[in-house]
């Protein structure tokens, strides 16, 4: 939601529209156009908003910090005897590895006990139905009270009967998992991973945790743990390449999504932040990422995870920009630009590579990473004074292609307000916040999302 408001709110990357192809003419401007419009077109700078760069910061990137590695506790059925505990503190084992053994001697007495068991309901049966039949046939030679007491014997000889055979059935379904336990009378290693905490003997079946014998710390000294919502979920894929950033240095590292949770986050989170009201948010899930190196970092440290590109993506120079901004008039494309004279101007644009796949357009000429455009709407028309202030700028109620708010979300909580320094503090409807200077440039991420802990380094 966090990231959705932003990009929709302050970024304001519009849904990718259609692009057309035409041919190139230049353009001049000898006279500024100045038009008798008084509402200002909010614009942001070009770098902002360059697909070829980290633009996309909200969607690609994940807040992330420095963990332990997984543990996962190895549980024993209590109601066996264990027979040998296999492995040593501190031994290294593979997933599948048998760690422990149970008495089979004793499954087996039970198993033979269980057989007896039904053995002599069996017999009971047989016993209580050759007594019914002799009862039915002397039945048949008495009359009135005598025949009555002959029916209350018969059907409480068939009652019995009938618990008999539903113990039998029960019991029979004990016998075959004891027949399952004696063939798997062992517990494996769930991962891959070094043996912690093993307790000594048989554990304390009355004390804390009694079922866990031991704990199966994952390989390595460190993972990193991000969060995502139900919104960005289709971001997170298992297996996934990823890039690590520090957020002190431009120090990076590569990575690899390794496990992704499948229970929402119910308690507080490595953040220090609470789930909020189920009914209002998103639920939040954990994902981690295994390190190619983590050197030089310490525990609760905390990171930048950004999604891998492409080979594609890691070739793309210059300017790419989201089909949405780029117009056609019938002769040539052109897009919303600001002037020297701070106002909004038809600039005539060459496109040269497309993706269609991502609608995307390479723009070969007429735009540099420094200026600044503006999203494409109907009310706008050449000469209109610009602002990179987005509060300033002024939306007709008329706009029939805009909200009548404008690009900005009033609804779910999202509140925007003006520090000293006259940068744009925004808070959406999950507590994030968010800073932006008079350009529009992103200088502070965030509670959740990029807030770091001044201990951090």
């Amino acid at each position: 939601m966090a990231a959705k408001g932003v990009i929709k709110g302050i970024a304001a990357v519009a849904v990718i529209g259609a692009l057309g192809a035409g041919g190139w003419f230049a353009y001049r401007h000898f006279m500024p156009e100045q038009s008798a419009r008084t509402e200002k077109v909010y614009v942001q700078r070009v770098a902002n908003v360059n697909a070829a760069g980290s633009a996309d910061l909200f969607a690609n990137c994940f807040s992330g910090v420095i963990v332990a590695q997984k543990t996962v506790s190895v549980k024993y059925d209590t109601s066996k005897t264990i027979g040998e505990i296999l492995v040593s503190e501190g031994d290294a084992v593979k997933k599948g590895d048998k760690l422990l053994t149970y008495n089979i001697e004793a499954i087996q007495i039970q198993i033979d006990t269980a057989k007896l068991e039904v053995e002599g309901l069996q017999n009971s049966i047989q016993t209580n139905e050759a007594e019914i039949a002799q009862l039915e046939k002397e039945k048949r030679q008495v009359t009135g009270d005598a025949q009555v007491s002959y029916t209350t014997k018969i059907l409480s000889l068939q009652s019995d009967n009938a618990r008999s055979e539903y113990d039998i059935k029960t019991k029979n379904v004990e016998i075959a998992k004891l027949e399952n336990s004696l063939n798997n009378a062992f517990v494996t290693a769930p991962i891959d991973g070094t043996v912690r905490e093993l307790k000594d003997g048989s554990p304390d079946p009355m004390g804390e945790n009694a079922d866990v014998i031991m704990k199966i710390t994952a390989d390595g000294d460190y993972r990193v743990q991000g969060t995502f919502n139900e919104q960005n979920a289709m971001n997170i894929t298992k297996g996934a390449e990823v890039i690590l950033r520090s957020r002190v240095d431009d120090t990076s590292w590569k990575g690899e999504i390794s496990d992704i949770d499948e229970e929402p986050i119910t308690r507080e989170d490595p953040y220090g932040m609470m789930n909020s009201d189920p009914m209002t948010s998103s639920s939040k899930y954990a994902f981690y990422v295994k390190p190619e190196s983590l050197e030089g970092f310490r525990l609760g440290q905390h990171l930048v995870i950004e999604m891998g590109r492409s080979d594609e993506e890691e070739k793309r120079t210059g300017v790419w920009l989201y089909d949405s901004f780029v117009m056609w008039d019938g002769k040539e494309n052109y897009v919303w630009a600001k002037n020297d004279h701070d106002r909004i101007e038809k600039r005539i644009v060459q496109i040269g590579e497309h993706d269609e796949e991502r609608g995307e357009s390479e723009i070969k000429s007429g735009l540099s990473p420094e200026d600044f455009i503006a999203v494409p709407a109907n009310y706008i028309e050449a000469g209109m004074n610009t602002t990179t202030n987005f509060f300033e700028a002024e939306i007709p109620e008329n706009a029939s292609d805009m909200p009548a708010d404008g690009y900005y979300p009033e609804a779910g909580g999202e509140e925007a307000d003006f520090d000293a320094a006259g940068n744009l503090v925004y808070t959406d409807e999950e507590g994030d916040v968010y800073t932006f200077d008079p350009d529009g440039e992103l200088i502070d991420g965030g509670d959740r999302l990029f807030n770091e802990d001044e201990n951090d380094g």
